[in-house]
């Protein structure tokens, strides 16, 4: 049996409190703003016996999207995704982190599931996953991209066997990482 994501979209567009306007945010802005998110709606959620795994901020070809993605030990429903959303957008229609139009949408991680915490990666170990760096790991290593086996999972960092070479990536310069299912079924 296969599982895909499942999404809720809710409006064609959330505006708080009646506004609207151009994002011009960039870079930090945005990461600031993703992590006031963080702190406004993980303890709602864990509240709700889910976990936040992952919170997405970017402008689309529609717009601006936030995206959550929720989880728990038996999976997540849409009924989970209309709740979740119903209380999150009330919630951020009072705190208004936002101050222009956005869409929101609600989500379950997945097969190929964002890989944030530490927990996530240590869930992963001996498995395959991709991570992108924020900036090349030294100088001389021109390289953001990796993909491979993950070795190890540690407060530190993450140690990944690419192609039988090892790199050991800093948790505080992984931009964004995903487990890779199908890969790791097929090996």
């Amino acid at each position: 049996m296969i599982f895909y994501p499942l999404f809720l979209f809710l409006g064609d567009e959330l505006t708080p409190h009646g506004k609207t306007g151009t994002m011009s945010e960039t870079g930090d802005k945005t990461q600031e703003t993703i992590a006031r998110i963080w702190e406004l709606v993980e303890p709602v959620i864990e509240a709700e016996g889910m976990e936040l795994v992952e919170v997405e901020y970017r402008r689309e070809p529609h717009g601006w999207v936030l995206r959550l993605y929720i989880d728990q030990e038996d999976g997540i429903t849409v009924d989970d995704c209309a709740n979740i959303s119903r209380i999150v957008s009330d919630l951020l229609d009072v705190a208004d982190p936002i101050p222009i139009a956005y869409h929101l949408e609600v989500s379950s991680p997945g097969m190929n599931r964002p890989l944030r915490k530490l927990k996530h990666f240590q869930e992963h170990v001996g498995e395959i996953i991709e991570v992108r760096t924020l900036t090349p790991l030294t100088p001389l290593l021109n390289r953001r991209n990796f993909k491979g086996i993950l070795a190890e999972a540690g407060s530190e960092g993450i140690r990944m066997d690419c192609d039988g070479q090892l790199f050991d990536i800093p948790l505080v310069l992984v931009e964004r990482a995903r487990f890779c299912y199908f890969e790791t079924m097929k090996k």
